[in-house]
């Protein structure tokens, strides 16, 4: 079975360590201050979930999730996670993270930062703009007229079809709104974030969407 590595244990990390349990994967659940304090998350998760450093859960992944704050990025193990794909769930907040200048002139993306800093991994964008209540509760079957739809974007299509998979799995249909570059469509204060859409919708709502909020 494939093993899931989660580096971030905030809730994002947490409900997508409950989702991806859920669909019968192993995951390893780090965190920035040690795996003692994820014990009664573990616990409460069941016998597919363990705790590890963020270095351990990195390499103990077949596929990983990063999701830290965007300060933190520089702390994410690089080479263990070489030639894996690595879902980045990230979203910039200046008011956390401190002014990026390259993300506030509309320069980059936060997935393409990700990119940057793991250069042998596969990155694909995803879960960002769900909020993680909703991840484990809000799916509906394929075909279901309002089903909601989630977005994702790479340079990689094994990453594209990876992330299909699991939302289809979790009950969400996929948009993709293409490579990194593209990825800022799904970002903060654009009209796709944490809103609840149809695939339709969400492909409107990428179109429409300005480089510069």
């Amino acid at each position: 079975m494939t093993t899931i590595g989660i580096i971030g244990a905030g809730h994002i990390g947490s409900a997508l360590a409950r989702a991806f349990s859920g669909l019968g994967y192993d995951v390893v659940i780090s965190n920035s201050r040690g795996p003692e304090s994820l014990q009664d998350l573990v616990a409460e998760l069941g016998p597919k979930v363990s705790a590890a450093s963020a270095y351990d859960a990195a390499a103990a992944g077949d596929i990983a999730v990063v999701t830290v704050p965007l300060r933190a990025l520089r702390d994410v193990p690089v080479e263990p996670l070489a030639g894996k794909i690595v879902l980045d769930t990230n979203n910039y907040y200046f008011e956390r993270d401190g002014h990026i200048d390259a993300l506030d002139r509309g320069e980059t993306t936060t997935s393409e930062l990700v990119q940057q800093h793991l250069p042998a991994s596969k990155v694909v964008k995803a879960f960002n703009h769900i909020l993680a209540g909703d991840i484990n509760t809000t799916g509906l079957p394929a075909g279901a007229p309002d089903r909601r739809a989630l977005g994702t974007a790479s340079d990689y299509p094994e990453a594209i079809e990876f992330v299909t998979g699991v939302y289809d799995a979790l009950g969400f249909d996929t948009v993709n709104a293409g490579p990194l570059s593209e990825s800022w469509r799904l970002e903060r204060d654009r009209p796709a974030y944490v809103a609840r859409q149809t695939a339709d919708q969400l492909r409107e709502n990428l179109a429409k969407a300005n480089r510069l909020p």
